[in-house]
């Protein structure tokens, strides 16, 4: 272990710390520590802040994936007053996580090179970062956007208000012509505040608040959550549980994907695909409705396993629709790779280097399209995928097609997955209760969600309740690479370059 990584505490996926045992670093030791980190290769993870009870001192905590040794490395600090110096200048992933300490927290991060809210809500503790007068604690300033001036260049708005049911959020063009210099993404006009509901749990309503952090991702959500709960609590979860949930993860995988793809399909004009995919997907999510009786997966995943159980016709069921859905997927997405003219608008758009990916610590498809080897189930295995590894699908071109065609290798490798498990289903309990949580300790948990890794930290206080609980869903992540794609394309090639992203608004506006 290099001698960097010594200085924090050393877990796997799914485990729990005494506070005590977490090391304690002076500041800037501490950020050293998290930029050497990364400097080999190790991932920020998570980066947050926790209240105490003294209102001038807040304790800084970091969770560093390290992939090769396949370990979660945490630490913590302290900051005392209200700054500190900013970390993102040395270390471009922890940009977000500064401004959203900041604006949790208000404490202002000195050096920061782009200093403004995440999700323009109130500070938790009173102090705001930016002194702004109370009547615009919320909405942004127009002056908060960078600007480039020229002529010849404009100005393209959209947003927040969107066409249909899409979730707000908006996004400014700076453009030159048709090209785009720069584009400028602001979220956070849900306010939703689940991260502090979450505070003095977990009660009845933890739960449900985990299963619509983003709706679409339920069950990577809520394995998540059930870790945390079970780690806490000392909890072995039944291997049929097991088996369960990872049929679930693949099914809510195979569902998005399809959906995609269709979607992908449809930007182009290219219906077939599009329309066969709309319905396919549409047959996957019933499949998980055949499993728990809801298509997006609520009411399955519980603390100490899941809530509902096949029997061996059910069993029989599912392989045949699922071997029905593997010939009708194939020949619908096929035709994608298959048509020229689709080919055109995919190849050379959106493209992402790899060396960007790395530098933003860009997760899931997203980041296994510009060929980054990073997945949750094979690094930081837990649950089913310690018995039954799945292989990363990875792709090296970083464009639209590198991100709809790694869709396409991991539709094929779920539905082998989930095939395997419904034939060879363990047998025993589907739950066990779990217990009271441990007083006073950090759990962690990842998982791999349809748009990449899912990460959240439990701290308990004295009396086992929840002190802190801090989420991080891969569009937080990844939604930076958005904006950077677009540079010099055109404008016109935002609604598919968007769409080869997929990115949740509600899973960033926390």
């Amino acid at each position: 272990m290099n001698q960097q990584s010594a200085k924090l505490a050393a877990i796997a996926n799914g485990e729990a710390i005494s506070l005590n045992e977490i090391p304690f670093l002076e500041l800037l030791d501490f950020q050293q520590t998290i930029s050497s980190g990364v400097n080999r290769g190790q991932r920020v993870s998570a980066l947050f802040g926790a209240a105490t009870a003294e209102p001038e001192l807040t304790f800084l905590y970091v969770v560093l994936a390290d992939d090769e040794e396949n370990h979660l490395h945490v630490g913590r600090t302290e900051v005392k007053g209200a700054s500190f110096p900013s970390l993102t200048p040395h270390c471009p992933q922890v940009h977000l996580f500064e401004r959203e300490i900041a604006e949790q927290f208000g404490l202002k991060a000195i050096g920061h090179p782009w200093f403004k809210p995440v999700r323009y809500c109130h500070s938790w503790t009173g102090r705001d970062a930016w002194e702004r007068p109370a009547e615009a604690a919320i909405q942004p300033a127009v002056g908060d956007f960078y600007r480039v001036a020229g002529e010849q260049v404009h100005e393209v708005a959209v947003g927040p208000v969107h066409a249909g049911v899409i979730e707000p959020g908006h996004f400014r063009f700076q453009c030159h012509g048709e090209e785009v210099m720069h584009l400028e993404i602001a979220l956070g006009f849900q306010h939703r505040g689940v991260e502090k509901a979450l505070s003095g749990g977990p009660d009845a309503r933890s739960l449900h608040l985990i299963e619509t952090l983003a709706g679409d991702t339920t069950i990577g959500h809520t394995i998540a959550y059930a870790q945390i709960i079970e780690a806490l609590s000392h909890t072995q979860k039944p291997v049929r549980a097991q088996a369960l949930r990872g049929i679930a993860l693949e099914l809510e995988r195979l569902a998005n994907h399809v959906g995609d793809l269709g979607a992908l399909a449809g930007d182009v004009g290219f219906l077939p695909t599009a329309s066969f995919c709309g319905r396919i997907r549409g047959e996957f999510l019933n499949l998980t409705a055949y499993l728990c009786g809801n298509r997006f997966g609520r009411g399955l995943v519980q603390p100490g396993g899941v809530g509902f159980d096949l029997d061996q016709r059910g069993i029989e069921e599912m392989l045949r629709r699922i071997e029905i859905l593997r010939k009708e997927s194939s020949d619908a997405i096929n035709l994608l790779w298959e048509n020229q003219s689709v080919m055109a608008r995919f190849e050379d758009t959106g493209r992402l280097a790899e060396t960007l990916a790395v530098e933003l610590g860009i997760v899931g498809p997203a980041g296994r399209a510009s060929g980054l080897m990073r997945d949750v189930r094979y690094d930081h295995p837990s649950g089913i995928f310690r018995f039954a590894q799945m292989p990363i699908s990875t792709y090296d071109s970083g464009d639209v097609f590198g991100r709809a065609y790694v869709r396409w290798m991991e539709i094929q490798q779920s539905i082998a997955f989930i095939v395997e498990q419904l034939k060879n289903l363990p047998a025993g309990k589907v739950r066990l209760l779990p217990g009271a949580l441990q007083s006073e300790t950090l759990a962690v948990a990842l998982s791999e969600g349809w748009r990449g890794e899912i990460c959240q930290v439990a701290l308990t206080d004295a009396g086992g309740r929840f002190a802190r609980y801090k989420i991080v869903d891969p569009s937080f992540h990844n939604w930076f690479a958005l904006a950077q794609v677009l540079r010099n394309q055109e404008i016109s090639d935002f609604p598919l370059c968007n769409k080869s992203f997929n990115l949740s608004y509600c899973g960033h506006d926390l």
